[in-house]
């Protein structure tokens, strides 16, 4: 059976946590393993999610995940991601982070159905899944679709249009994702350029995106990137024309000017 990872990256995160400690709980896949990697929180945060293990360790019916839980401090998310990305250890990882959260309790097995992945032996598995991603308050309400949508074939030159996958909504096969760690100099969208970088090597291999057509993520945008939107700009502008060049990147945004909103 393949396997999912899922890292959930924490820091006095106890106020949103539980909405998502609860949608890996219920995900009725069985192939799940939960890493919280958490940066040494000093609130509730930790007690809530050793009662989640402990709920789930108990299961009576066998369908528990894998969990395990982290904690020490770190240099930042993106340093807390690559230490999630060492201890992986399934097929695809994907980063659901507090506050987010899975749409559904069969979300992954709809996946794994969908892009046939136990249908596959494992060097032919899809190099990336991708879907679609709602957006929710802070109390986890809908709100609306993500503006942006990823396109029904994706390539890592698609990112060129901008982040056209939510990064919750990205699944990277782990064997790629390992050798193609966050770079750390960025601040604030490193995860754009990590999902670029996986792409490329996906190409360079010659393997497959799979692109699930469902929501496969709930996302709260009030993050970190959010809180620091122009410098943010101005990391994701350096990312761009690094992978895609100056003249490039440059026509790009002059479209994302005039382009309707």
């Amino acid at each position: 059976m393949t396997k999912f990872t899922v890292i959930t990256i924490t820091y006095n995160a106890g106020e949103v946590l539980q909405r998502t400690l609860d949608s890996v709980l219920c995900q009725t896949y069985e192939g799940v393993e939960h890493l919280i990697i958490d940066g040494a929180s000093a609130d509730n945060t930790l007690a809530l999610a050793n009662e989640y293990k402990a709920v789930n360790d108990a299961d009576a019916n066998g369908h528990s995940h894998k969990i395990i839980i982290h904690s020490e401090p770190d240099e930042g998310i993106y340093d807390a991601m690559n230490k999630g990305l060492t201890q992986a250890s399934g097929d695809y990882v994907v980063f659901m982070n507090a506050g987010d959260f899975f749409p559904a309790a069969d979300t992954l097995e709809q996946i794994a159905h969908r892009c046939h992945l136990n249908e596959l032996p494992s060097a032919e598995l899809p190099a990336v899944l991708y879907g679609n991603t709602d957006i929710v308050d802070s109390c986890g309400r809908y709100l609306h679709p993500r503006r942006l949508q990823p396109p029904e074939r994706l390539t890592w030159r698609s990112f060129r249009h901008g982040m056209l996958v939510c990064h919750q909504a990205f699944y990277a096969r782990t064997d790629i994702a390992k050798n193609t760690q966050y770079d750390t100099r960025y601040r604030y969208s490193a995860d754009v350029d990590w999902c670029i970088r996986v792409m490329r090597e996906a190409d360079r291999q010659c393997l497959p995106l799979c692109n699930a057509a469902m929501t496969v993520a709930c996302y709260t945008e009030e993050g970190t990137t959010t809180r620091h939107h122009r410098a943010s700009l101005r990391e994701r502008y350096r990312i761009m024309a690094r992978h895609y060049g100056h003249i490039t990147t440059f026509l790009m945004h002059c479209w994302f000017v005039v382009r309707p909103k």
